[in-house]
């Protein structure tokens, strides 16, 4: 009896080669400017955890620069479209009546939801993000570029919520949010060491489980504060 015929192999186009040479770029270089920032790492030092020479990675990119900022970008559009799109979904669930609780769900627990369930990676850019949060010199205008059309959505659901506060308070409301996130996604480990072990950094579940409970009882509190009078009285009406 002939012998079955092993099935052939499908060629992999040059495409496809170049397109996941550019994925394990990208992962290594995340991981590296994660745990030492853009000026802690090099060309080289991804070459060597990917094991290829560096002139391999000047054939993809032409200079760190330029690699730091495919790495930020590639995940920013991902979190970017999910949020903007649980905030239009959360609007029209809500119609005339939405929540500070409502809209911050929507905002946090989809991307907390992505460091919960997509690996190490999406962690990995978790740390990052916070680093460039944290860089005044240039990291604010890349999350200018990247996450202000998100967060004024954001911003725009917390005022209808809350009609009679005054802007700025639900702006203060948000850098106290955003800055709670950040450190949150760092991962420093030091809630671990404070706690004795009760709490993890890195336990994402636990922090959905209570941020939203704990940021729109804050932005609630300040913004309460801070309505006049006739305001005050039309809400206990």
């Amino acid at each position: 009896m002939p012998q079955d015929k092993k099935p052939r192999r499908r060629s992999v186009s040059k495409a496809e080669r170049r397109a996941e040479t550019t994925e394990q770029i990208l992962d290594a270089a995340e991981y590296l400017f994660s745990r030492h920032g853009l000026h802690g790492v090099t060309l080289k030092d991804v070459a060597n955890r990917i094991g290829v020479h560096h002139t391999l990675i000047n054939y993809y990119f032409s200079d760190k620069q330029q690699l730091f900022d495919a790495v930020f970008g590639r995940r920013a559009e991902v979190t970017s479209a999910l949020r903007m799109k649980a905030l239009d979904d959360y609007e029209r669930e809500a119609g005339d009546k939405p929540t500070v609780e409502g809209a911050l769900h929507a905002f946090l627990d989809t991307d907390l939801d992505l460091y919960i369930t997509g690996g190490e990676g999406w962690k990995n850019y978790a740390a990052l993000g916070a680093q460039v949060a944290n860089t005044p010199e240039w990291g604010a205008e890349m999350m200018d570029q990247h996450f202000d059309p998100v967060v004024l959505r954001l911003i725009g659901l917390l005022k209808r919520a809350l009609p009679d506060s005054a802007e700025q308070d639900i702006f203060w409301g948000y850098h106290f949010v955003t800055g709670a996130l950040m450190l949150t996604l760092a991962r420093t480990g030091r809630i671990d060491k404070l706690s004795g072990g009760l709490c993890k950094s890195d336990d994402f579940v636990a922090v959905k489980q209570r941020m939203v409970t704990f940021m729109s009882a804050g932005l609630l509190a300040i913004c309460a504060r801070a309505k006049p009078r006739g305001a005050r009285a039309r809400a206990r009406n």
